[in-house]
């Protein structure tokens, strides 16, 4: 498949079966994760692979969109890390740790996995759920895991704006 055809098909999964994810195909989504673009390569991405069922029940008490997955990546970056642009001084992190995720998501696609963006949870109780720092700033979370036989996209999944309400030119 390729790339255009790849991101097309990749929809949101939110049923999985209950097969762990091999070591390998997560070897390799931690891979993509540390090959994605970031602003300066500063990298400033920091990823919390849950995959125990302990981490798992604390992941359900930190949202409701697990959807049975066995793998769950909570995708955060550090703030301290981030680059800083000079003009504004808004720093990339949000940016860089969605361009990971972005790229977390496409390579489970290829490999035959299913994922969902999630950014419905409560980001200071996966906080104390995780004892994560306060200089990590929770952005995403990303369950993992082969879809379930009756998984579907969703309704609105094939609802795509046209090109001409998303892309403006410059005038000439």
């Amino acid at each position: 498949m390729n790339f255009r055809e790849l991101a097309a098909a990749r929809y949101s999964v939110r049923k999985f079966k209950t097969d762990p994810v091999e070591k390998e195909k997560l070897d390799l989504i931690i891979e993509a994760l540390r090959n994605a673009p970031t602003a300066a390569n500063r990298q400033p991405q920091r990823v919390l692979v849950v995959a125990s069922e302990e981490g798992l029940r604390k992941m359900d008490q930190v949202t409701p969109c697990r959807f049975g997955a066995p793998l769950v990546l909570l995708i955060c970056y550090d703030s301290e890390a981030c680059w800083v642009r000079p003009t504004d001084k808004q720093d990339s992190g949000f940016v860089d740790a969605s361009i990971v995720t972005a790229q977390a998501m496409l390579q489970a696609a290829d490999l035959g996995l299913g994922s969902t963006w999630v950014m419905f949870f409560d980001a200071a109780k996966a906080r104390q759920e995780f004892g994560i720092p306060e200089n990590l700033i929770p952005v995403a979370v990303l369950p993992l895991g082969y879809p379930a036989p009756d998984a579907a996209p969703s309704d609105f999944h094939a609802q795509r704006l046209p090109a001409d309400k998303l892309v403006f030119f410059e005038r000439m």
